[in-house]
């Protein structure tokens, strides 16, 4: 093969010699036939995460046994896609550690922890997590929690070098996966909610100089000298907001999908929301209500990956002011659209609709809903959305429920395309919001979560039947969906939101893990369940697949975390049980009989707070700053997690003292609660706690243990 003698004669990473199993563009490019192997984060640059292996198909997976697993150190969320070559296995886990295996008997190899600061924490809306690697050469590349990006050597975890690729003074994020392009290492990154500006970068994977930068947004100052995609871009905006000093970065970081065509050599990426969320105080016009597209947020956009020129664009969600991301998986296929064969790109982003756009021109092809949808009626001849004026809470100032909601319809969790079956599978669910506008809103580049949205609003009564009814009006589901047509052709119901990502094999099915803490198998034609194996948490992560000595084996990471994970309701999380994080790999093969251990019990603290004597003013205020400051972590309405403490059961509570040196001092910032001096004042902080006794006091009396 062609790619063989390509990667013999390669250059590693660091300029020296590669070995003769080397990744080079070659072998990239030829990976949809290296069945054996899954050398990319999607498998493939096309993203299909789509493998023809078919010695575990329709007819004998119910012989799926555990082959082997392997505990992960950091119980907190999983959700890596592990890359597979030659007989090893490499993952990402929480806080941007990296391990090694042998990918058939579970063998460690190696281990690296990149060190990420505790108090890194606070800068990531949605958990410490990290989904995965790219490989050049004999390297691994590596985005970490406090946006470095660090080169390893495939055998030995050795550090090659590391580049800071962000302002760490800023609220900078990397959990993305890095892709690998002719040598190129490209990565984006997070941190719109605390008020960057986001952009994604090249850089160069023999050292890690950066080679271009791709600015999402403008700065607001953009003259005749600046790229002319940005100058478009700055007349959509009101540019004296976002040039002034209390403008806090406009949003639109890259924290997620990419996806390459190298024919048409383009690369495709997605962009978040804004920063603020609210268009209203990101981009006003005259009147104060929001006003312009504000590119390039919510978009898909395409460049060429040698420079970062700009080539097109598509934006999903013109003036976004709901969190309506389009970084979700971008899939690309060929397939037969009205007689006619056409190179696509498909997307389900947040806002609800489905895309099927054409990836040389991007023009778009076909939307409709794939889940329910209140904020818009549908989309247009233009490719613009019929909206529904009155979600349109930037203009009117006034609360409203908005269908999706900021979880969106369907988030990160990766997409499946069968070619066979021309499907593709979306991780989908249905949530309500509240959105309701803060008034007097000001942008806090300190700690403050910055969406110019009251999160408090809506807080759940004490009353454990009503909470329970409210969750399960929150509905998750694996849709089977046909491009073509534009309509599911099957629905598998889930216990509850925040599933696993897809995996679709030539055997005829389709794999994943969910919230109720099961790992399956579905008949990729029917939806029919074909095996189940009890994972004892939950999954979000996307398994993979691949061959050793001509074995198949499936893998996937469990561990139950990520933004609804941590800011559920951890007595209802799916509206049948709490779900606790056991982080471990878990690797399948036909006729093993491997066993986990016993399931420990949830270990949960009592609900006994001390009595609640604060004054209503003080516990008001005590809820208004818990809503902006703390809830994206500990939950709306104090009800936390079973990933992350539950402030109702907090031992701090009876102790002004000791709740203040926690959140005035930072004595715990190593575990990733810094020190909110810089944005609450001490009675503040203690108002908080008020608020935290009361809500405790309340759910008590209602009943909660």
């Amino acid at each position: 093969m062609g790619w063989v003698l390509a990667a013999a004669l390669a250059v590693s990473a660091c300029g020296e010699q590669a070995s003769e199993n080397a990744i080079t563009s070659g072998r990239l490019l030829a990976a949809g036939g290296d069945d054996a192997n899954w050398i990319t984060h999607g498998r493939t640059y096309s993203e299909q995460r789509f493998s023809p292996l078919d010695k575990v198909n329709a007819s004998n997976v119910g012989e799926l046994g555990l082959a082997w697993f392997a505990d992960m150190d950091t119980a907190r969320g999983q959700e890596a896609t592990p890359l597979v070559m030659d007989g090893k296995l490499y993952l990402t886990t929480a806080w941007s550690k990296v391990k090694a295996f042998d990918a058939a008997t579970g063998e460690p190899l190696w281990e690296y922890d990149p060190e990420v600061p505790g108090e890194t924490a606070v800068k990531a809306c949605c958990d410490v997590v990290n989904r995965g690697l790219a490989t050049w050469g004999d390297s691994l590349f590596l985005g970490t929690l406090d946006g470095r990006l660090v080169a390893l050597d495939r055998d030995t975890g050795a550090v090659q070098w590391e580049k800071v690729t962000v302002d760490q003074d800023q609220s900078y994020t990397i959990t993305g996966a890095p892709r690998v392009i002719d040598g190129k290492v490209i990565i984006g990154n997070g941190g719109a909610e605390f008020g960057v500006r986001g952009y994604i970068a090249a850089y160069d994977a023999a050292d890690g100089d950066e080679l271009w930068r791709f600015y999402t947004v403008p700065e607001g100052t953009e003259d005749d000298s600046s790229p002319e995609y940005l100058q478009a871009a700055a007349e959509t905006w009101n540019t004296e907001v976002l040039a002034s000093s209390d403008a806090i970065g406009g949003g639109g970081t890259v924290w997620d999908s990419m996806a390459y065509d190298p024919e048409l050599d383009l690369l495709y990426f997605g962009v978040g929301n804004g920063s603020p969320w609210n268009r209203a105080y990101r981009s006003p016009g005259e009147d104060g209500k929001g006003e312009g597209d504000n590119l390039y947020l919510s978009s898909i956009v395409a460049v060429k990956p040698d420079t970062g020129e700009y080539v097109w664009h598509y934006q999903t969600t013109p003036g976004e002011t709901w969190d309506y991301t389009a970084t979700q998986h971008i899939v690309l296929a060929d397939m037969e659209v009205d007689g006619e064969t056409r190179r696509v790109l498909m997307q389900a982003p947040k806002n609800g609709f489905f895309y099927v756009i054409d990836r040389a021109t991007g023009e778009l092809i076909s939307a409709e809903p794939y889940v329910g949808v209140n904020w818009a009626e549908g989309i247009d001849e233009n490719g613009r959305p019929i909206e529904n004026p009155e979600t349109r809470i930037d203009q009117t100032g006034k609360p409203a429920i908005v269908l999706p909601g900021p979880l969106g319809g369907h988030n990160w969790h990766p997409m499946a395309y069968h070619p066979s079956e021309n499907l593709v599978y979306i991780p989908a669910f249905e949530a309500a919001m509240i959105y309701e506008p803060e008034a007097d809103w000001k942008p806090d580049r300190a700690r403050g979560f910055n969406v110019g949205f009251n999160l408090g609003a809506g807080d759940l009564p004490a009353d454990m039947g009503f909470r329970r009814q409210v969750y399960e009006t929150v509905k998750g589901k694996l849709i089977a969906w046909d491009p073509v047509a534009q309509e599911a052709r099957w629905t598998v119901e889930h216990p509850g939101p925040w599933n696993g990502g897809l995996l679709a094999t030539g055997g005829g099915l389709v794999f994943q893990g969910n919230s109720g803490s099961e790992f399956s198998a579905y008949d990729a034609a029917s939806g029919d369940k074909l095996w189940t194996f009890p994972a004892q948490t939950g999954i979000v992560a996307p398994p993979v697949t691949y061959t050793v000595d001509g074995e198949q084996y499936v893998a996937v990471l469990a561990g139950w975390g990520g933004a609804y994970a941590i800011t559920a309701d951890g007595d209802l999380v799916n509206s049948q049980a709490p779900v606790q994080n056991i982080s471990r790999l878990l690797v399948f093969k036909l006729g093993a009989d491997g066993a986990l251990p016993d399931m420990p019990e949830l270990a949960a603290l009592p609900l006994d707070p001390p009595a609640s004597r604060a004054s209503a003013d003080t516990i008001k205020l005590g809820g208004e700053k818990y809503a902006r400051y703390c809830a994206v972590c500990h939950g709306p309405g104090a009800v936390g997690s079973t990933v992350l403490p539950d402030l109702r059961r907090s031992a701090t509570l009876g102790d002004k003292r000791t709740w203040l040196a926690v959140v005035n001092e930072g004595i715990l910032k190593d575990q990733g609660m810094v020190s909110f001096a810089n944005s609450l004042s001490e009675e503040e902080m203690d108002a908080v706690r008020a608020y935290v006794i009361h809500r405790a006091n309340e759910d008590k009396a209602g009943g909660v243990n």
